[in-house]
């Protein structure tokens, strides 16, 4: 954990008392480690947010969508798409956990093997998903809470 003193406009360089700004390794597996998280895309040139589920695979966060959706249509418009990408793991009875946000192009994958694997590992909770995107961090950011100090 380290805090550092310019951190390019992410409001990191000066955390509150109980957080702890995580390097881009932790970040990755503590991202790993869970399920589902919330994309922002853009949507008619405003923000838009959805929760989905995903897998990490070789540092590339890997989601499955419908073409027709409204994250697979803004992701197919356009050539590697910027997106957000956030997943945390807070309790609240503890007031602990962290939060990691990924920043990266996102693009359809179209490799047959690619996509047959993705389908295999990867089962959406909502839709009946018929594409795969891939988002390439370019940016990865984490914020752990730890406990009081009493």
């Amino acid at each position: 954990m380290k805090q550092s003193a310019y951190d390019g406009g992410l409001g990191t360089a000066r955390l509150p008392g109980r957080a702890e700004q995580m390097d881009r390794d932790e970040a990755m597996r503590l991202l790993s480690s869970v399920d589902y998280g919330r994309i922002v895309f853009d949507l008619q040139a405003l923000p838009a947010i959805r929760p989905v589920n995903h897998l990490v695979d070789a540092g590339t966060v890997i989601v499955r969508t419908r073409l027709t959706s409204a994250i697979g249509s803004a992701v197919s418009s356009g050539d590697g798409l910027v997106v957000a990408y956030e997943a945390d793991d807070l309790d609240p009875l503890t007031q602990t956990g962290w939060s990691v946000v990924v920043t990266g192009r996102a693009h359809t994958v179209f490799d047959p093997e690619s996509v047959a694997r993705y389908e295999r590992l990867l089962h959406p909770w909502v839709n009946h998903p018929d594409s795969v995107v891939a988002i390439a961090p370019t940016m990865v950011t984490g914020i752990r809470i730890v406990a009081a100090r009493e």
